[in-house]
This record gives structure tokens, sequence and C-alpha cells, in this order.
């Protein structure tokens, strides 16, 4: 795991929070701004770089565990979890940090495994209801 380093030619090897899936992410520039390259099985996904340290901040703030309630794009999200104030307009990017129109959603899925990775969180990992908290 140590040889990873977030790049295009080695990304991040990660594991959904279900630990039934695994997808690869990495950093890379699009239009002038950092984003997040997330790939899962032949789906791209891009969210805000900034998100890491955003999502950060709130769960510091917030203190204790918030279940991650991942859902589609299509989908609304549940009140009260991190795949609502990923979409919420009262976060720091006032709407999604998904960028990528049709495929905006599953924030609560795919950006905590990277935060419990680069060690910004813990994540559990249950079959279903997981949650995160800030470290």
């Amino acid at each position: 795991m140590t040889n990873q380093t977030g790049t295009k030619d080695n990304p991040w090897i990660l594991k959904t929070p279900p630990l039934s899936s695994d997808f690869t992410m990495y950093k890379d520039v699009k239009d002038g701004k950092d984003i997040l390259v997330c790939t899962v099985g032949k789906t791209i996904l891009h969210y805000d770089y900034r998100c890491l340290n955003d999502l950060h901040a709130m769960l510091k703030t917030h203190g204790d565990w918030m279940e991650l309630g991942s859902a589609d794009e299509q989908k609304p999200a549940k009140e009260g979890t991190v795949e609502a104030w990923a979409r919420s307009e009262s976060n720091p990017v006032g709407g999604w940090y998904g960028l990528k129109k049709g495929f905006r959603g599953r924030f609560g899925m795919y950006i905590p495994p990277l935060m419990e990775m680069l060690g910004l969180a813990e994540v559990t990992h249950d079959a279903r209801g997981n949650k995160m908290k800030a470290k």
C-alpha cells in the first residue's frame, strides 16, 4: 500500500466501505482544477479535490460518527448524511462535489475510503449503513 501515490500511473487502490468492491482513485487536473478521478469497473467519476479538506473540516465540526448515505445522482440523499452534505447548497462549494453530470452522486461510497487511507477519517465496514468520523 505504501507505493501507491495517487497518480494516474500509480493510483490508490481502495475498497468500498462494505469491502465488497475494489476501485481506484488518483489526483489529476482538468480545466485548471484539481480533481479526483475514481474508476469503478468501466465507470469513471470525477470529484472536486478540495472535497477532502472540506469534508474533513465538516466532520471535525460535526464531532461524531456520520452516516455515509451513498446514493446515485438521480436519487435523493438521506438527510444528515455525508452524501447529503456533498450535494448541499450550504457546503463550501455551494452544491455538488461530483463533477461529471449523471455521475455526481456516490460521494459517500467512494470518498470515505480515500479519507481513511490518507489517515483523515475512520470508516465503519459493515454490510450497510456505514459511518465515518474525522481523525
